[in-house]
C-alpha cells in the first residue's frame, strides 16, 4: 500500500512540485498552480459532489415530512426516504467520493512539502527528465516563509471553509411553507453547528501544519466554493433538485 501510494500519488505530485520550480522559482506560485491543476483533474467529480449537498440540502423538508409521517413505521420511512432519493435522482453519498480522494492528495502534498522544503530536502526520486534544484527556497514573494507556520494562512483556509459551508445553507423557507419546513430540526441544528465547527477545525488543524499546505487548503476550498457559488447560480431560478420539491410540502 505504501509503494502503491508513493508510486502514484506521491512521486508524481513531488516531480510536478519540482519541475514547477525549476521553471518558476517561487514555492507560493507552485503551489497555487499545483492546487489548480488538481482540482482541474477533480472538476467533474467536485461538480457532481457539489451537486449531490444541494440537493441533500433541499430535500430535507421533504424528508422531514415522511419522518413524521411515518414516525411509528421504520420501515415504511426507510422505504419512503429511498423513494424519494431515487425520484429526484439524488445519491446520498454522492458527496463523499471528493472528500475520500482529496484525503490521499492533502497528505501526499504534505510529505511533498516536508521532503522539498526541509533542511536535509530529498531529490532521490526525481524522474531522470526532471533536474535537481538542489535546494527549493520556502521563502514565496520574498516575504512568506511556507516552510513555517502561518496564522493569516490558517486562518484564511477557516474563512474560505466558512465560505463554502456557508452557500451550502438552505435559505429559511417562508412561514406559509408549512410545518414541514420548520428550520428547528435535528439536520438543520448539525448543520448549522458544522457551519461554524468545520470552519474553526480547519483553523486549528492549519496551526499544525507547514504555511504552504495551509495555502493549498486555503486555495483549494476556495476555489471549490467558487465553483459552487457558480453551479448555484446557474440554478438560482429553480430552488429544488429537478424542479419536483417545494419547501415544507409533500409532493
Amino acid at each position: 500500500m505504501v509503494a502503491f501510494f508513493q508510486a502514484v500519488l506521491y512521486n508524481p505530485l513531488f516531480n510536478a512540485f519540482v519541475a514547477l520550480y525549476n521553471i518558476i522559482p517561487d514555492v507560493g506560485i507552485v503551489i497555487l498552480i499545483l492546487t489548480v491543476i488538481i482540482k482541474l483533474v477533480l472538476y467533474p467529480l467536485t461538480g457532481k459532489s457539489i451537486r449531490a449537498q444541494k440537493a441533500l440540502t433541499e430535500l430535507q423538508p421533504k424528508l422531514e415530512g415522511i419522518k413524521k409521517k411515518y414516525k411509528n413505521d421504520q420501515q415504511k420511512l426507510a422505504q419512503e426516504t429511498m423513494r424519494i432519493y431515487k425520484e429526484n435522482k439524488v445519491n446520498p453519498f454522492g458527496s463523499c467520493l471528493p472528500i475520500l480522494i482529496q484525503i490521499p492528495i492533502f497528505l501526499a502534498l504534505y510529505w511533498v512539502l516536508r521532503a522539498g522544503l526541509g533542511d536535509a530536502a530529498d531529490f532521490s526520486v526525481l524522474y531522470s527528465f526532471v533536474a535537481d534544484p538542489g535546494s527549493i527556497d520556502p521563502i514565496s514573494l520574498g516575504l512568506f516563509d511556507l516552510s513555517g507556520l502561518s496564522i493569516p494562512l490558517a486562518l484564511a483556509a477557516g474563512a474560505a471553509q466558512y465560505w463554502q459551508a456557508r452557500s451550502l445553507q438552505r435559505k429559511r423557507p417562508p412561514k406559509s411553507a408549512g410545518a414541514g419546513a420548520k428550520d428547528e430540526t435535528m439536520m438543520t441544528m448539525m448543520n448549522k453547528q458544522m457551519l461554524y465547527f468545520m470552519p474553526f477545525l480547519t483553523v486549528i488543524i492549519a496551526l499544525q501544519l507547514p504555511a504552504g499546505l495551509a495555502l493549498y487548503w486555503f486555495l483549494s476550498t476556495l476555489i471549490t466554493a467558487i465553483q459552487q457559488h457558480i453551479l448555484f447560480r446557474e440554478k438560482s431560478d429553480d430552488n429544488t433538485p429537478d424542479g419536483n420539491v417545494v419547501e415544507g410540502k409533500l409532493a
